[in-house]
């Protein structure tokens, strides 16, 4: 590995990759049987509105994840949308900031204030203790985030909810195939809300899903995904279009057959990256409880600058020149986005976590297109780049 700073990509040196290693890259699982989907839906020409793929891959979610409904949607935004809708929020609702931006646009999107909340700095998710305090007598609903897959304090918040009664949704993007307890997510709050977006390790290419044990909530959320059709040319309620294609329900199957593997593969990754990494000052790596599902998806780190003697941002550059595409997550918070930064210009000031760990927080690549040699040779690079921050910091000056 490298033996010189000036060997750094960053500073004239080649990078260490010839092809860019990206957070996110999409799994495909078994081309062959896709292909066979393919070529069935277009042998019965039926691409859309509820075919027999979208059936099924609705059925095979429900039946994982032990839940009464799942409803498919074209994605997890609209899925959001359209929850939100369903579960009549209006007013205020209570949100983290320290999450995609689609979280709190869901809600935007309809007129509705997300007040943003705090998260706890060990969990990264939304802090029942801060939520609370921003209950007003306009506030309709709490949306939790479980993210990186590791669930949110779900008995306070279940039971805040309750005491107030609030609705309560969670934004499970990260939490296909977790669970908590030994119950799979997708059983908690009023509804919960997936993504199969091509970045996800179980992907339909792009698409999302609503799931919820509430009969008449999902009988509401079927009819608003199509528009409020009850039958063939009645309509009964106002809906939109948020239905998912065959070819993404297809995509969803294939990747429904290989998610042991995809998983497993996740989990072989994350030990690697930990067994090279966990060693050193300054680094912390969002962990998961091997009791429980998880999908392993995420590598993530915090980087304490005052130990490491590098910032997270310095440490990205590093690895961006060597083409290791690292993120960083979820900088620089929702509320530091438009149109929220201008709604709440001192939103900062209520929210020290979120601020610290915009800074911190940064995600590695992961999934099938990650061989053993490339998570060495990250490593190897994050080591070399914290073994000689000083020199580094220097040469960034020079």
């Amino acid at each position: 590995m490298k033996q010189a700073v000036e060997q750094l990509a960053l500073f004239g040196g080649r990078p260490a990759f010839d092809e860019p290693l990206h957070v996110g890259r999409p799994n495909i699982g078994n081309r062959e049987q896709l292909l066979a989907r393919f070529n069935d839906m277009l042998d019965r020409r039926w691409l859309s509105n509820n075919g027999r793929y979208v059936q099924e891959f609705e059925q095979r979610i429900a039946t994982l994840l032990g839940v009464r409904h799942c409803i498919a949607m074209c994605n997890a935004t609209v899925a959001l949308e359209i929850a939100i809708r369903a579960l009549g929020l209006h007013g205020e609702v209570i949100v983290p900031s320290y999450t995609f931006i689609a979280t709190a646009h869901a809600l935007q999107w309809q007129q509705i204030t997300p007040v943003f909340c705090d998260v706890d700095a060990h969990t990264h998710n939304i802090d029942p203790a801060r939520v609370e305090a921003l209950i007003t007598p306009r506030t309709t609903g709490i949306v939790g985030v479980h993210v990186w897959g590791n669930t949110c304090d779900l008995l306070a918040l279940e039971e805040i909810a309750r005491r107030h009664k609030l609705r309560l949704l969670y934004d499970a993007a990260h939490a296909f195939a977790c669970s908590w307890g030994g119950r799979m997510i997708g059983n908690f709050g009023d509804a919960e809300v997936f993504s199969f977006h091509a970045t996800k390790f179980l992907n339909t290419f792009e698409g999302g899903a609503v799931v919820t044990n509430d009969d008449q909530l999902a009988h509401i959320i079927r009819l608003m995904k199509n528009f409020g059709f009850v039958n063939y040319d009645q309509v009964e309620y106002i809906g939109t279009n948020g239905k998912m294609s065959e070819i993404a329900a297809a995509m969803g199957l294939t990747s429904l057959e290989s998610l042991d593997d995809f998983i497993a593969t996740n989990r072989h990754n994350y030990h690697r990256y930990q067994e090279q990494l966990g060693d050193i000052a300054g680094v912390r790596f969002v962990t998961y409880d091997e009791a429980e599902r998880h999908n392993y998806q995420y590598i993530v780190l915090e980087i304490d600058s005052e130990v490491t003697g590098l910032t997270r941002d310095q440490l990205t550059r590093i690895l961006w020149a060597e083409q290791v595409l690292a993120r960083r997550y979820f900088y620089p918070g929702c509320h530091r986005m438009e149109p929220y930064r201008t709604y709440f210009p001192h939103a900062g000031r209520q929210l020290p976590v979120t601020e610290a760990l915009s800074l911190r927080t940064m995600q590695l690549p992961n999934g099938t297109a990650v061989s053993d040699d490339d998570i060495d040779g990250i490593c190897q690079i994050i080591r070399f780049a914290i073994s000689h921050s000083h020199e580094i910091r220097q040469k960034e000056l020079t």
